[in-house]
């Protein structure tokens, strides 16, 4: 949780109920509406650079090329790269960063660390194997499997004994899939519990209710209003 112990909201890529996805403008109306985190997917360019995008890919569908094959200066202009963002919202809030490529991990780490804010970096992949090799280069950073129960063969409780065993901080699962039980048996561990696609009123209070540690909402003015602003 938040240092103050509360249920940290993060902004689904920005306030993208209100502005364009994924942008600076985006990012920068949800901290203005309170919320205590962000969240995006990070890539990286050719040449090495960190930006924030959904897909990760450019161009027309006859066209597409993928971000990691073009240099940071062949990108749209509404693609921020991480220090853009910190250059325009500081770093006093929560970043939750979806790493779909593993290579993108170092320049991640650059970009936060030149800024001191690797300690508030949430870094979120669905494979645990894959986020078990981060550990070493991302101490000060929490690593989140986003999952889903169905992919658990072996069962939540020795899934999440697993995670806690290779140095993982947190799980995230759809809200659907959260109750008071499954929450406790997170916590049990030692693990933080995450919930996305946190929409309505009424999901985001019975969430917080049960004990979430954080939660995902494309609607921030509906998040803060559940959670209350935190700047």
């Amino acid at each position: 949780m938040s240092p103050n112990g509360r249920t940290i909201g993060f902004a689904h890529r920005g306030a993208r109920a209100e502005r364009p996805d994924n942008t600076l403008e985006s990012f920068t109306r949800a901290l203005e509406l309170g919320a205590a985190g962000l969240e995006s997917d990070a890539w990286v360019t050719l040449d090495g650079i960190a930006v924030l995008d959904h897909d990760g890919v450019i161009g027309p569908l006859w066209r597409r090329r993928a971000i990691s094959t073009c240099r940071r200066d062949e990108l749209p202009g509404h693609i921020p790269s991480m220090e853009e963002l910190y250059r325009s919202c500081g770093t006093e809030f929560e970043l939750s960063l979806d790493v779909k490529d593993p290579s993108a991990l170092p320049a991640v780490l650059a970009a936060a660390d030149s800024v001191g804010a690797a300690g508030r970096l949430w870094l979120c992949h669905h494979d645990w194997r894959t986020m078990a090799t981060w550990r070493s280069a991302a101490p000060a950073s929490r690593l989140v499997e986003s999952t889903n129960l169905a992919w658990m063969s072996e069962g939540l409780s020795a899934r999440v004994s697993t995670l806690a065993a290779t140095g993982l901080d947190a799980v995230n699962l759809h809200r659907s899939q959260w109750d008071a039980d499954t929450v406790r048996e997170v916590h049990a561990v030692g693990l933080l519990a995450l919930a996305w696609d946190a929409q309505t009123v009424a999901d985001l209070a019975e969430l917080v209710a049960m004990g979430i540690d954080g939660l995902y909402s494309d609607h921030v003015d509906r998040m803060v209003g559940v959670l209350g602003p935190t700047r």
